[in-house]
């Protein structure tokens, strides 16, 4: 009887999310931050991985395998221990915000790493070999000719992965770095409705996710003249 009188209202008091969501939204910024830092880090690594690890030379290969391979199978926490409470025993000291941006970032460039690797090992090898009849540079080829197709491919799975980090960010409350979960925790120790608050936390992850989709609907839009 009782789960049949019961309302959303009994674990979500409005009024209370009404009142913190100022508190909470000044979050934004720093996991936004965060998550763009990260994954601009994550972007220009991973390039340079997926380019090593395609390459025919083992000692380019094989560094760029263990990197992908170790970061890949590393919780996410556990590394941004090692470089905000680890380091600093060899006296490394980095910020909460430069350890979570950096951890965030290294960590992506493993994930994006691959991404970009099976993207442009997608575009048809007829493109390098025209290039190359024309006399283009590797470099030239790659930059005008497979990077613009290759981004059209790799666009979904990139956008699951700024996503991912997005949310990710939440693990740097432990850090004490001052994002959207970590400002919903001092709610929650303020308040004891830990029910609203997380609630009202996951709506506004929610949110950013939606707004990320549609940036990258026109993102492909833009980038389908290359395919």
């Amino acid at each position: 009887m009782d789960i049949i009188n019961f309302q959303f209202t009994d674990i979500f008091d409005a009024a209370l999310a009404w009142e913190n969501l100022p508190f909470i939204l000044s979050g934004i910024s720093m996991t936004l931050a965060v998550s763009l830092i990260g994954m601009a880090i994550g972007l220009m690594l991973g390039l340079i991985l997926a380019l090593l690890r395609g390459s025919s030379y083992w000692f380019f290969r094989w560094p760029a395998r263990i990197y992908i391979s170790f970061m890949r199978g590393t919780p996410m926490l556990v590394f941004l221990f090692i470089l905000y409470f680890g380091l600093p025993m060899i006296g490394i000291q980095l910020s909460a915000i430069t350890a979570a941006s950096i951890g965030f970032g290294l960590n992506s460039a493993a994930y994006i790493a691959e991404i970009n690797r099976s993207s442009l090992n997608s575009v048809d090898k007829g493109q390098w070999e025209s290039a190359k009849a024309l006399n283009l540079s590797y470099w030239t080829t790659l930059q005008k000719i497979i990077l613009p197709q290759a981004t059209r491919i790799a666009i979904p799975p990139l956008t699951n992965v700024f996503m991912n980090l997005v949310k990710s960010t939440s693990l740097a409350a432990v850090i004490t770095v001052p994002e959207l979960f970590q400002k919903t925790q001092i709610v929650v120790g303020r308040t004891y409705d830990a029910m609203t608050m997380y609630i009202l936390v996951a709506l506004i992850y929610w949110a950013i996710c939606v707004i990320i989709s549609f940036i990258q609907d026109r993102l492909e839009a833009r980038f389908s003249k290359y395919v």
